[in-house]
């Protein structure tokens, strides 16, 4: 029995499904679902289910911790980092990030997101929905990172290694890269996030903008070392 609304929105007004229809769905955890709709209406959809599918075990899991830009562009990035497979999404408050919301305005935020990451799920076909965690310190992230096998912050100066040479002699399968605000994370950022394990690495060149670095980040990762 399905009652989620935005599933049953997809499926009625954007799909159009009736009774007897085949239906794909997924639980927003990598398990797939075959079936036949044998009721539908504005409150829940009954499927019989004709086939399983579980989530692999060996995918890749990768979490972006992205400080919060300006403006709506926390919703892009969002979007489409869900889109492109990324796991577990943190907005992240660093020293340089100037978006002020008190708790009311993040609970609202973060329903936004969360309802942001289920459409692009089902837009783009994703066997599962992106957690969109709550926002988070830099601090505090980096401190409960030990369970990652492989730690990322890229940023704009020091000594780092491109991320390509990185990946090439790693086989992680559990992933978190921090992206920093509009004018880099603070010498200080990077010193805690390389005494708790994280490896320094450059994008390139170009200076990127926060929403492009997140993407650009996430689609080499996962298109480099996701079976």
């Amino acid at each position: 029995m399905l009652t989620d609304s935005a599933q049953l929105h997809h499926l009625k007004d954007v799909l159009r499904l009736k009774v007897n229809d085949g239906v794909n769905i997924s639980d927003g955890a990598g398990n797939d679902y075959s079936g036949v709709i044998r009721s539908i209406n504005r409150k829940q959809v009954d499927i019989k289910v004709t086939l399983k599918k579980m989530a692999p075990e060996n995918s890749l899991k990768l979490t972006i911790a992205c400080a919060i830009p300006k403006g709506s562009r926390i919703d892009e990035i969002i979007e489409h980092l869900t889109q492109l497979g990324v796991e577990r999404i943190i907005p992240m408050r660093t020293e340089r990030v100037v978006v002020k919301l008190d708790s009311a305005g993040e609970e609202l935020k973060l329903k936004r997101w969360r309802k942001i990451a289920q459409s692009a799920a089902q837009q783009s076909q994703q066997n599962s929905i992106a957690i969109i965690e709550r926002i988070m310190e830099f601090e505090d992230i980096v401190l409960s990172s030990r369970d990652y096998d492989l730690k990322l912050i890229p940023h704009l100066a020091g000594e780092r290694k491109p991320i390509k040479e990185i990946l090439a002699n790693y086989r992680p399968k559990n992933i978190i890269v921090l992206i920093g605000p509009e004018g880099d994370f603070t010498p200080e950022e990077v010193a805690l996030a390389l005494a708790n394990g994280f490896v320094a690495v450059s994008l390139g060149d170009k200076v990127l903008r926060v929403a492009t670095a997140a993407m650009v980040v996430a689609s080499y990762i996962k298109f480099t070392l996701d079976d």
